[in-house]
């Protein structure tokens, strides 16, 4: 029988630095006015939580394994004393796209933690939405053991060393701690991939079982704080010089607005207010400028919009901003068939020079935005009323998507087989409900599938920050468990997931773990028991579809009201009905979900469209030969 031991000196050591650290209000302040030692000896599991101190990591999304208890220990005395805070989750998926949104959304660096296994591979799984939006998390995994003394429990049963470091080595950047004497190089590297001010992404961190335990000597001073570099630009006159060159010999300057845009909507308005740009949008960009700002064409790429593609296909000058050309931006390639150059602003090298025939102007957007504007005043070269006709025909184009949209919302309910009666739309549904979190200045968090797709055409944000659509791995469940964020934030917003029935049981956890923790937001879940998305797809490639339905309806209603403190409502089938449900969910002081009815058939009245190409499917031929063609 395994017997509970005491708290040892060695924890009430721990305690006593805790306490000190809580005191003081900080590592850095109980260092520096001496109350704690420069060098102190803790185990390695304690060292690790002092040194992402130093770098501000404060909360831990966790679940713990056996490969994980030693640092568990030293998270229960650090929060007791007031120092650290742990949500205990119940999926390690949900628990990855927690610390992904509190990171996003909220700009807290965080930890997910668990052990090596299934439990870690989950959470690596989870992590790949961290890292295909550029979000820096720490993920820390109980590792075997460094002895080899024989299997340990849920280690890959191969005769081979370090598998698991392996693996997530391959997802991104990942340290296995071997060794306590390593901790200082560990955090190092650690803040140089989760604090990277570019292109940021998960930090894996393996913990073996036995080094955990192990006593170091750490010195706290000299321990990594959180990396800040200063803002970075090219010195380089002649690519400024030769940006300029080619701005000036445009007729059609298109700005394409990638998700590394986020936060620097001042200059992108700028730049294109004084070359006479218009601006497309990616899904992680929305509100990078004004929805009703004149040069907004909205989401251009392979779904895309009227105005934004008709934009990209016409523009004979690509002005790539913070964009890594993922294929659904830019058509698999060949969404800039008029363009014969690029003028491409990015921090990182590999997706600066992404596209042929490129000026490459390397650093922060911002900063390097700034130098080309003055560059720009410098030579007095480009006239923005010469593009003027230019200008004018976008317009037309944002006109007539405007009409369309509204010819969307406005479809009545329609007869839906599964329903068995006329249910809204899906394009009519989530226009109610974006309305209703702007109205209520709410954050949306959108899911992969249909409703994402749809979701990205209909927003109208005037700021970014407000929408958040996980685009980058189309990860399903990803905004229901983003709502836990709020949780764990300083500074909560209420938020809404947009979610679909096949997404939303990816990760029905939140349920649970929403109101275990006090999170805040709604859920609201448009059900048309289908993967609609690809149904879409099937259909346009093949007139077909196949195994993306099924015939089991859940009554989501009763299914969340069996946790204790989640408000369920029924939206009914008509647009009255869900804006009733959205006011009686939004009135609730905790975590609500409201079930939406949604139309799923082949009339397009039930979609947005699409408007670019993607090479999958039967149209790879014609996308690769269109390709080859391209100028840039």
């Amino acid at each position: 029988m395994l017997e509970r031991r005491p708290e040892t000196e060695l924890s009430e050591a721990m305690r006593r630095r805790a306490r000190i650290i809580a005191q003081a209000g900080g590592l850095e302040a109980a260092v520096g006015s001496g109350a704690l030692d420069t060098i102190v000896e803790v185990s390695l599991s304690e060292g690790l939580l002092l040194g992402l101190l130093k770098q501000g990591v404060r909360k831990y999304f966790a679940i713990f394994g056996h490969g994980s208890t030693d640092l568990g220990e030293a998270l229960r005395v650090y929060e007791e004393e007031g120092v650290t805070r742990t949500i205990n989750c119940r999926n390690e998926v949900e628990m990855a796209h927690a610390a992904t949104a509190l990171a996003w959304q909220y700009g807290e660096t965080c930890a997910a933690v668990t052990s090596i296994g299934p439990g870690a591979l989950q959470a690596m799984a989870g992590s790949l939405a961290a890292a295909s939006n550029g979000i820096g998390v720490y993920h820390i995994y109980g590792d075997e053991t460094t002895r080899g003394e024989g299997y340990n429990m849920q280690q890959i049963p191969k005769e081979q060393q370090g598998l698991f470091g392996q693996i997530t080595a391959l997802m991104g950047q990942s340290y296995v701690l071997h060794t306590p004497g390593a901790l200082r190089d560990c955090l190092r590297r650690g803040t140089a991939c989760v604090h990277h001010p570019y292109k940021a992404g998960p930090f894996y961190l393996m913990l073996p079982l036995n080094t955990q335990p192990q006593m170091t000597e750490v010195n706290l001073a000299t321990l990594p704080g959180r990396m800040d570099v200063p803002l970075m630009a090219p010195q380089s006159e002649a690519a400024f010089v030769e940006a300029v060159r080619r701005i000036a010999a445009a007729e059609r300057p298109v700005i394409k607005a990638g998700g590394g845009t986020r936060g620097h909507d001042k200059a992108i308005r700028q730049l294109a207010e004084r070359i006479g740009a218009v601006v497309v949008e990616s899904p992680g960009s929305t509100g990078v400028l004004p929805d009703a700002d004149a040069r907004n064409m909205h989401v251009g790429g392979s779904k895309g919009s009227i105005s934004g593609n008709y934009a990209m296909e016409n523009a004979d000058l690509l002005i790539a901003i913070g964009t890594r050309a993922v294929c659904q931006a830019d058509c698999s390639g060949v969404g800039y068939p008029n363009a014969r150059a690029v003028i491409n602003i990015n921090g990182d090298l590999s997706d600066l020079t992404h596209y042929a025939n490129t000026t490459g102007l390397p650093g922060d957007i911002s900063a390097v935005t700034g130098l080309l504007l003055e560059a720009i005043a410098g030579s007095n070269a480009v006239d923005p009323a010469a593009k003027a006709d230019w200008q004018a025909a976008c317009a037309r184009k944002k006109l007539e998507w405007a009409e369309f949209k509204a010819s969307r919302y406005a479809a009545p309910p329609q007869m839906d087989e599964v329903w068995d009666c006329p249910v809204l739309t899906q394009p009519a549904a989530i226009k109610i409900a974006a309305d209703f979190a702007k109205d209520r200045d709410a954050a949306k968090f959108f899911d992969a599938g249909d409703v994402q797709a749809n979701g990205f055409q209909i927003v109208e944000d005037d700021r970014t920050g407000d929408t958040y659509t996980e685009t980058g791995a189309s990860y399903m469940g990803f905004a229901v468990s983003a709502l836990l964020a709020s949780a764990a934030a300083d500074n909560p917003r209420y938020g809404i997931a947009f979610t679909g029935d096949g997404s939303f049981m990816m990760n029905p956890q939140i349920l649970i773990d929403g109101v275990e923790h006090g999170a805040k937001g709604m859920i609201v879940l448009f059900d048309n028991r289908r993967m609609a998305a690809i149904t879409g797809l099937q259909y346009a490639q093949y007139d077909n579809e196949f195994r993306t339905n099924d015939g089991v309806p859940v009554d989501y209603v009763q299914l969340a009201s069996s946790v204790e403190g989640v408000k369920a409502v029924f939206a009914g089938y008509d647009a009255d009905g869900l804006r009733t449900a959205l006011d009686e969910a939004a009135s609730h002081d905790g975590l609500s979900l409201v079930h939406v009815p949604v139309y799923a058939g082949t009339d397009e009245i039930g979609g947005m469209g699409a408007y670019g190409s993607w090479n999958v499917g039967n149209w790879v031929d014609d996308v690769q030969a269109r390709y080859l063609k391209q100028k840039i």
